[in-house]
């Protein structure tokens, strides 16, 4: 008997091979014979770095960049086992947690250390580039990001315009001249699951400016500055970005990379699939097992479990889901093609008891879930 397992992390609490290890301790003690294949999963966000290195090997490389605020920071991106591929989270870099709340000011934070991380990946010989851009501090349309890699942005006296989402309102001449050569031969996809223009009422600055510390005020001049920049970039590249889903992910940073990278904007979990070659490796399994922190409504718009079980559904293959925790809406999971989702908590406890147990609550779970499989298997139901 073939199991395969493919959690996503537990926010929070333990990573995507951690609780893959927990699900195997558990299916052991009711099939101690199977044969599990533990494949660590992500979306793009939080913690991709880390479970694509789990699931193919390489190595988490630590790089000193200019943070949010262009202090320096210690940032980490990934370099996987054949040393073509590199992961990114420009939250390392230009993270929205990497700013205390009383200093988020979108005018003034910079995606340049998400610049420098890619140059690092660049010139260690990577040549494709897997990029997740969610939990930005910045609005500044990947400018930053560009500068790093050598394109200069120029206001009408031919000086550098301020980092920032401020300073874009300067911008008068894009300089591509000094780009990156290796960007020409390198690959990059982004990891994506929002579809917001670059502009506008469901633009970067409307709908995510406030969060990154914007007024009204400064959400309406943000607005004004990233049209004024799609302007000198349609002049520029001769093309709009402003209106292809998910030009203003990360406060245009989708836009920015698109233009400056050429890149190609996807789901995070279907970049995870190609990439760990889940097709292949479910190939003749019996049952899978997924799962991660929270299932809710959200996870039926192409997280982590859904994405997992639509590949095991094209095989017919049954999927059990453990969570930390079942919230509403979850039963929308079903549709989307997960046979039976369990949480994890059987007792009235704290988050921080959830949290510190969660190992060994999560093999208990799927023991559980074994446990009726057994006696599925037991009576041949199909």
């Amino acid at each position: 008997m073939k199991i395969v397992v493919a959690p996503d992390s537990f926010k929070g609490s333990v990573t995507a091979l951690e609780a893959g290890n927990a699900i195997e301790q558990g299916l052991r003690r009711v099939f101690p014979d199977a044969i599990i294949e533990k494949i660590p999963m992500a979306d793009g966000g939080e913690g991709t770095v880390q479970s694509l290195v789990d699931a193919i090997g390489g190595h988490i490389q630590t790089q000193r960049v200019r943070g949010p605020l262009g202090n320096e920071v210690d940032a980490e991106f990934g370099i996987l086992a054949d040393g073509e591929i590199a992961v990114i989270e420009m939250a390392s870099a230009s993270g929205l947690t990497l700013v205390p709340p009383d200093k988020r000011n979108p005018l003034q934070t910079t995606t340049y250390g998400t610049g420098q991380l890619i140059r690092a990946a660049l010139e260690a010989g990577c040549r494709r580039l897997i990029i997740g851009i969610g939990g930005s501090a910045t609005n500044d349309g990947g400018t930053g990001m560009a500068e790093a890699l050598g394109v200069r942005f120029l206001n009408a006296d031919g000086n550098s315009i301020p980092r920032g989402g401020g300073g874009l309102g300067e911008l008068a001449l894009i300089d591509i001249t000094g780009l990156h050569p290796a960007i020409a031969e390198t690959e990059t996809v982004v990891a994506c699951d929002v579809n917001n223009p670059l502009t506008g009422p469901d633009g970067a600055s409307h709908v995510y400016g406030t969060q990154k510390g914007a007024t009204p005020e400064i959400v309406k001049m943000l607005d004004t500055h990233l049209a004024h920049f799609d302007k000198i970039l349609t002049r520029t590249l001769g093309q709009s970005f402003n209106d292809i889903p998910g030009a203003g992910a990360a406060g245009g940073l989708g836009a920015g990379l698109m233009a400056f990278l050429n890149a190609e904007l996807k789901l995070g979990v279907e970049i995870m699939i190609d990439t760990v070659k889940l097709k292949d490796r479910m190939k003749g399994a019996s049952l899978v097992f997924t799962g991660e922190g929270q299932l809710d409504f959200q996870t039926a718009f192409g997280k982590t479990p859904v994405g997992v079980a639509k590949v095991a559904k094209a095989d017919n293959i049954p999927v059990i889901a453990i969570a930390g925790g079942i919230g509403e809406g979850a039963d929308a999971v079903y549709a989307a093609g997960i046979d039976a989702m369990l949480g994890i908590v059987q007792a009235p406890m704290s988050l921080e008891d959830a949290v510190e147990d969660a190992m060994q609550l999560i093999a208990d779970t799927a023991e559980q879930a074994a446990r009726l499989v057994a006696i599925g298997k037991a009576f041949n139901i199909e």
